[in-house]
């Protein structure tokens, strides 16, 4: 089963990935030759070249050679996510997802992944609220098989009706499994829910039931022109291959795909938050779980790099705040942890915790909150801060060890930052983050009139056993 819609975030996202409660994509196996290192920054323009062409329908084209090993990673990033849905089609981009392997003008149902892995190449994807990415892995003299393929979906999905019907059922099980009969998804299904009335990211990405159900195939087919058209796309090739061949061969391959009216942008009204919101979920547990999500700025705040890094100081590892507060030190919960994401929207700060059978919930909230408390209050320590700076910043650099790291990589600044050329500022943007901004970002983030809470309440049955 590919990568799927967001179900839950319990942690904080060290390398970009699909969210928590999507299958992850499988790495690359051959590592590619990593970024040359300065001595003042461990990527730059000049020590890590990439490409930018752009065919006349506007399919936006990205490439960086890397001799390494003969392989290339072939992404395609098509600028759609949940947030570009609206109610009665919540759900239809991930759904879209599956679709795209379901058969096209020149190849049959079924026969997308056949004809890849026979050639000895690999695929995935994975949808989010900002995205819906798309990737192979083969052979570097096999690049054309995935040309052929995707250039064929994208110029002629075939959306027909028994296919549609089929995967829509596979999506539907989806949603059983990862959020209906999932407690990190259902709480973050109903955080996201409440926490926003009026902003895009307030719909599921994996779709509310009811809309799955009756999505057809005329809204699929105006999805499809509207939002697979070449001039929303962005493709990313990294690899062993020769820039001028491959960008002639995507030409040919691509280049007759006519383009189309570029999308209306999705409309964000959301209102200023003045007050706690707090929503119950009751479902079959030993114990009590808690998301909070306190609002957070889009990626045009320079904010988002200082949340990164504060949510590394609380939630990162066994040495991290709230994992010492509350796991170590109080022995309350079983587990806590944050999740950050910056996104093309204003989004949520995430706070998870699982707390031990027994324990009430307003105990893991006040143990909580006297954690981000000190934080706002005192800032982090010198040690503290420069760990936090360390991890994201390995973490950044090790991403850029595969094939499959680099396009992802470059694929994410150049949709959600808008210029892959924002990669080379990141490292030094995190290293120019001090303690003060720290305390300032925590005391401006950290306000309860402008958080929400999710609580998992355990349902029993009357000889208090779990409820079946």
């Amino acid at each position: 089963m590919r990568c799927t819609s967001l179900a839950g975030a319990v942690a904080l996202l060290i390398a970009l990935a699909p969210e928590p409660g999507h299958a992850a994509p499988k790495k690359a196996a051959k590592p590619a030759a990593p970024p040359a290192a300065s001595s003042t920054t461990a990527l730059s323009a000049a020590s890590f070249p990439i490409g930018r062409h752009k065919l006349p329908n506007g399919l936006v084209l990205l490439t960086r050679e890397d001799h390494s090993v003969p392989a290339v990673a072939f992404w395609q990033w098509f600028k759609v996510g949940s947030r570009n849905e609206e109610p009665g089609i919540t759900g239809i981009s991930h759904y879209f997802e599956h679709m795209m392997f379901n058969g096209s003008k020149n190849v049959p149902p079924k026969e997308y992944d056949r004809i890849l892995e026979s050639n000895g190449g690999y695929s995935n994807a994975f949808t989010d609220r900002d995205m819906t990415a798309y990737y192979e892995e083969i052979a570097s003299d096999r690049l054309d098989v995935a040309l052929r393929l995707d250039s064929d979906r994208m110029a002629s999905l075939s959306l027909l009706p028994d296919q549609l019907k089929s995967e829509i059922e596979v999506v539907k099980e989806e949603r059983r499994l990862r959020v209906d009969n999932d407690i990190a998804g259902k709480l973050d299904e109903h955080l996201y829910a409440t926490a926003f009335l009026a902003s895009p990211y307030r719909f599921p990405v994996i779709g509310w039931m009811g809309d799955l159900e009756r999505i057809n195939r005329d809204e699929c087919v105006s999805y499809f022109k509207t939002y697979y058209a070449p001039n929303n796309c962005i493709l990313v090739l990294v690899g062993d291959f020769d820039t001028r061949t491959a960008v002639a061969q995507i030409t040919q391959a691509f280049g007759s795909i006519p383009s189309q009216t570029p999308p209306v942008a999705p409309v964000n009204s959301e209102p200023d938050q003045i007050g706690e919101r707090r929503v119950e979920v009751h479902y079959p547990a030993e114990a009590v779980t808690f998301q909070i999500g306190y609002k957070a700025p889009a990626v045009t705040d320079k904010d988002a790099y200082v949340l990164e890094l504060i949510a590394a100081i609380l939630g990162t590892g066994e040495s991290s705040r709230l994992h010492q507060a509350l796991v170590v030190d109080r022995q309350i919960a079983l587990s806590a942890g944050t999740f950050f994401r910056t996104r093309l929207e204003p989004t949520l700060f995430e706070l998870s915790v699982e707390l031990k059978p027994g324990r009430a919930a307003e105990q893991g909230i006040r143990a909580v909150d006297s954690v981000l408390a000190a934080l706002a209050e005192n800032g982090p320590g010198a040690r503290e801060l420069e760990k936090a700076k360390n991890v994201r910043e390995a973490a950044f650099v090790k991403g850029l060890k595969t094939n499959y790291g680099v396009g992802e990589t470059i694929g994410l600044y150049e949709h959600v930052y808008g210029d892959f050329n924002a990669m080379f500022r990141t490292i030094e943007t995190y290293r120019g983050v001090t303690a003060a901004d720290v305390k300032r970002v925590a005391k401006q983030t950290f306000d309860a009139r402008r958080r929400t809470i999710a609580i998992l309440v355990p349902e029993t049955d009357t000889s208090g056993g779990p409820a079946q």
